[in-house]
C-alpha cells in the first residue's frame, strides 16, 4: 500500500493483516486486523512510534526504506506485547543508533521477551517529555489498558494521542480514518469487551487522565484512526462508567433437546415481561460475540444439561471466560437439564468469584420440562425483572 502521511513529517508506515483470523490462539478476528506504525520526523529527531506484528516486519521495513529513513533516534514502545513490539529487534538492527523509548516496566517485559539488550533503553515517567527538535512528545503512563505496562504517546505540537491498544480495533481497512461509525464502534466494542473489560475500573482513571488533553486525531495501533476522537472516547466512556441495561445473556448448550426447550421458554418468558435477551448457542458462538453481549447486561444466565454429573465443558468455558473477563453484571442464575444428578450448580458457581453476583434461585430439571417445571421458569423470569426494576435497569 502506498505510504501515507498523516500531516506532514507524520506518517502511518504499518501493516494491515487481511487474512488473520485468530488472536492469541483465543480471540477470533472475522475482519482481519492492523498493525499500525507511525514515523514521526521532527527538525533535529525521528520517532518510530510502536512496530508491528513480527509476521509482518518486513512490510514495515519496507515502508521505512519507502521513505527513506536512514536514521531512527526512538523507537517508542507503548505497549510490550509482540503485536506491537516484535519488529523492535528487527528495527534496532537496521538502525543501530536508536533507543527503546519506554515505561520502567515495559523494559524489564521487553528485556524477558525480546532479549533486547539493556543499554538500548530510555525509559520515561508518567509526563516525561522527549524532542524531536520542533516537536514534543509527551508520554502518559495508562496501566492496565491492558497490560501493567502501557503508556500513551502525545505529539504536543500536532495535538495526536498515539495510545496503542486503547480506542483500537481489529478492524482490517484500507480507510486511514474512521468512515463507517457502526462498523468501527461495533468493532472497537468487540475489541474492549475481549480485552479491556476487566480493567474497567482502571480505564475510568485513565480516560480522566486523556480528558485534559487537546486531541485532533487518535492514531490506535490496531484499526483506523480517529480524525473525530469523540466519537470513540465517548463510546468508551459509555462501557466504563454506564450501568448495566435490562439485559440478560443466556449462553447455553443442549445435547438431547431438553435444556434447547428449557432455554427456548425461559428466553420467551423474558421476552414478555420486557427483558432483552441475548441467546447464544455455544457450539457456533463466536466468544467474541458474546463477550460483546456482557458489556451492557445486568444478568447472566447459564444454560446446561449435565454430562458424568458435571455441567457441559462449553458451559464451563463460558462461565469461565465471564469469571475473566468481569463484565458488570449484578445478577446470575443457571437452567439446564440432568439425568441422574450431579453438582452443576455448586461447579458453576465456584467459577464465578471475580463476578461479584447475586445468584437468582437456578433451576435445574430432571429430564424434559414438565409443567411445574414451566413454573419455575416463570418464577425465574419473574425475579429477574423485580430485580432488575429495583436496581433501575429497565428505565
Amino acid at each position: 500500500m502506498k505510504l501515507r502521511e498523516i500531516k506532514p513529517g507524520i506518517y502511518c508506515v504499518g501493516a494491515i493483516d487481511w487474512d488473520r483470523r485468530l488472536f492469541d490462539s483465543l480471540i477470533p478476528l472475522p475482519d482481519g486486523t492492523s498493525y499500525n506504525s507511525y514515523l514521526i520526523r521532527g527538525s533535529e529527531k525521528t520517532a518510530l512510534i510502536d512496530t508491528v506484528d513480527p509476521t509482518m516486519e518486513q512490510v514495515l521495513i519496507d515502508n521505512l526504506n519507502g521513505l527513506g529513513v536512514k536514521n531512527i533516534d526512538y523507537v517508542i514502545a507503548n505497549h510490550a506485547e509482540q503485536d506491537h513490539s516484535g519488529s523492535i529487534p528487527r528495527v534496532l538492527e537496521k538502525y543501530p543508533k536508536a533507543k527503546v523509548v519506554c515505561t520502567p516496566r515495559c523494559k524489564g517485559m521487553l528485556i524477558d521477551m525480546l532479549l533486547i539488550p539493556e543499554d538500548r533503553f530510555i525509559t520515561v515517567e508518567d509526563k516525561e517529555t522527549i524532542s524531536l527538535g520542533d516537536r514534543t512528545l509527551e508520554f502518559i503512563h495508562a496501566p492496565w489498558v491492558h497490560w501493567p505496562e502501557t503508556m500513551l504517546t502525545y505529539l504536543r505540537e500536532d495535538k495526536v494521542l498515539f495510545p496503542c491498544d486503547f480506542f483500537g480495533s481489529h478492524l482490517a481497512t484500507t480507510d486511514m480514518y474512521v468512515t463507517d461509525e457502526g462498523q468501527v464502534y461495533e468493532a472497537a466494542k468487540w475489541y474492549y469487551a475481549e480485552i479491556m473489560m476487566p480493567f474497567r475500573t482502571t480505564i475510568q482513571k485513565n480516560l480522566e487522565k486523556v480528558k485534559g488533553y487537546e486531541i485532533d486525531i487518535i492514531a490506535p495501533s490496531h484499526g483506523p484512526m480517529h480524525d473525530k476522537p469523540k466519537f470513540i472516547v465517548k463510546a468508551y466512556h459509555s462501557w466504563v462508567f454506564d450501568g448495566p441495561k435490562n439485559i440478560v445473556v443466556l449462553p447455553y448448550i443442549s445435547m438431547h433437546g431438553s435444556t434447547r426447550k428449557i432455554v427456548a421458554y425461559f428466553v420467551e418468558a423474558l421476552a414478555q415481561r420486557g427483558v432483552t435477551v441475548k441467546q447464544f448457542d455455544l457450539t457456533v458462538t463466536d466468544i467474541g460475540k458474546l463477550a460483546m453481549a456482557l458489556v451492557d447486561a445486568a444478568t447472566v444466565v447459564l444454560g446446561t444439561p449435565t454430562v458424568l454429573a458435571v455441567p457441559h465443558p462449553n458451559v464451563v468455558y463460558a462461565a469461565f471466560l465471564a469469571n475473566a473477563l468481569r463484565p458488570n453484571l449484578k445478577f446470575a442464575s443457571i437452567i439446564g437439564s440432568y439425568g441422574w444428578g450431579g453438582k452443576t450448580v455448586e461447579q458453576l458457581t465456584a467459577l464465578l468469584p471475580n463476578l461479584k453476583v447475586e445468584l437468582l434461585e437456578p433451576v435445574l430439571i430432571k429430564g424434559y420440562p414438565r409443567e411445574a417445571d414451566f413454573k419455575a421458569l416463570d418464577s425465574l423470569a419473574e425475579a429477574i425483572v423485580q430485580k432488575h426494576k429495583e436496581h433501575g435497569f429497565d428505565e
